[in-house]
């Protein structure tokens, strides 16, 4: 029987997981655990590594830089979110942050940041933003980490774009007007969000062109890209997604 869940710290780990499974914990994780929380052996902390579900650990030793808790009851099976990508402009650092941070929480498969004419950022921390997603996942109780890829071209992306996934595309020049709604565009599909300057002629053009592009409205008004990013999510796994 799966025991009630009593542990309030998750922690993301690389090791393999199953019922009386040593894990290693990293330096970073035993100063978290045993110096910003205070736990000791005998505490229970919950484990997943996107691959065998979520486990009961008890920590079974405690040091300054390293520890090891021992796996005990699985108290979820792994799930898979949605084969959803988020394909996203970099904005300003914070409002970054935000928009990983939302699509972790609400599911998608991989986030990909984009370079368009107008993408003010010309560079991103893809370790920085990794990591943030692995928070994420920790602290929402997600089951699966999304890969947070490096910055690349848009032009370069939509050149080798998969045949069988659609292209879910953001356009603000279509706030108020009756373009395609989400609905009947499931998996695998991507969710294109612009930059703050919006997409040029050429970029309209091209995505335009593409037999896998539905260009898509977000109600009556211009949203912010962080906005933009968190509505069409929403939108698409209401309709088509692990919400549904």
């Amino acid at each position: 029987m799966v025991r009630l869940m009593t542990a309030k710290v998750r922690l993301f780990v690389e090791h393999p997981l199953g019922a009386g499974q040593p894990v290693p914990l990293t330096r970073e994780q035993a100063h978290y655990l045993f110096s910003v929380m205070r736990m000791a052996t005998g505490g229970e902390i919950l484990l997943f590594n996107g691959r065998d579900g979520e486990w009961r650990a008890e920590i079974t030793e405690a040091g300054k830089k390293a520890g090891t808790a021992v796996c005990d009851t699985q108290t979820r099976p792994q799930t898979m979110p949605p084969d959803l990508w988020l394909l996203f402009a970099p904005i300003k650092k914070a409002r970054t942050d935000f928009i990983v941070e939302k699509a972790v929480e609400l599911g998608v498969r991989r986030i990909l940041p984009v370079q368009t004419q107008f993408t003010n950022s010309e560079r991103i921390r893809q370790d920085r933003l990794q990591a943030h997603a692995l928070e994420a996942a920790e602290q929402c109780g997600a089951l699966f980490v999304p890969e947070v890829a490096e910055l690349v071209r848009l032009d370069r992306l939509l050149a080798d774009w998969p045949e069988a996934r659609g292209l879910l595309f953001c356009d603000e020049a279509e706030a108020g007007s009756r373009a395609a709604a989400l609905a009947g565009a499931p998996a695998p599909a991507a969710v294109l969000i612009g930059p703050e300057g919006g997409f040029s002629d050429a970029e309209r053009k091209r995505l335009g062109g593409m037999e896998q592009t539905r260009v898509i409205a977000l109600g009556p008004r211009i949203l912010r890209a962080d906005t933009a990013a968190v509505a069409a999510l929403t939108l698409w796994q209401a309709q088509s997604g692990d919400w549904a």
